[in-house]
C-alpha cells in the first residue's frame, strides 16, 4: 500500500481553493483538506495531532481572522513530534518585501512559492 500524505490548503480565496484542489487530485491523486483562515488551519491540525502521516500545508498569507504569519507563530506551539511529520509551503502573490523576509526567514516554512502554483515544479519539491 502505497503511503501519500495529507494536503492542508489553509487558503481564503474560493477560485484558488477550487484550482489547487484539483490541480493536487489531478497531479497526484491525494485528497485535499481545506480551511478559509489560520485559525480554521490550527483547529485542523488539533484535530488530527494523531495522524500517523505526514501533513503538506499550502498556506496563503493574506487571509481574514488568522493571516499566515499569525498561524506560524501560533503552529510553533504545537508538539515537536507532530510539527517534525509537517511541511509548510507558503503559496502567495504577496509583493511586500518584509513578508517575503519573514516568511523566509521562518524555521517552519519549506519554501515560500508564488501564486499560482505551479504544480509541476511543486511536485517536485514536496518529499513524498
Amino acid at each position: 500500500m502505497e503511503f501519500k500524505p495529507v494536503f492542508l490548503l489553509i487558503e481564503d480565496n474560493l477560485i484558488d481553493q477550487l484550482v489547487i484542489k484539483q490541480l493536487i487530485r489531478k497531479s497526484l491523486d491525494i485528497e485535499v483538506n481545506i480551511t478559509n483562515n489560520g485559525r480554521e488551519g490550527l483547529l485542523w491540525l488539533h484535530d488530527h495531532e494523531n495522524l500517523n502521516q505526514s501533513v503538506i500545508i499550502l498556506l496563503d498569507i493574506q487571509m481574514p481572522i488568522m493571516n499566515g504569519l499569525d498561524f506560524l507563530e501560533e503552529f510553533d506551539k504545537l508538539s515537536e513530534k507532530f510539527k517534525k511529520e509537517i511541511q509548510i509551503y507558503v503559496l502567495s502573490s504577496t509583493l511586500d518585501p518584509d513578508e517575503i523576509k519573514r516568511i523566509n526567514e521562518n524555521n517552519y516554512v519549506t519554501e515560500f512559492l508564488n501564486k499560482p502554483l505551479q504544480i509541476e515544479d511543486f511536485i517536485k519539491k514536496i518529499h513524498l
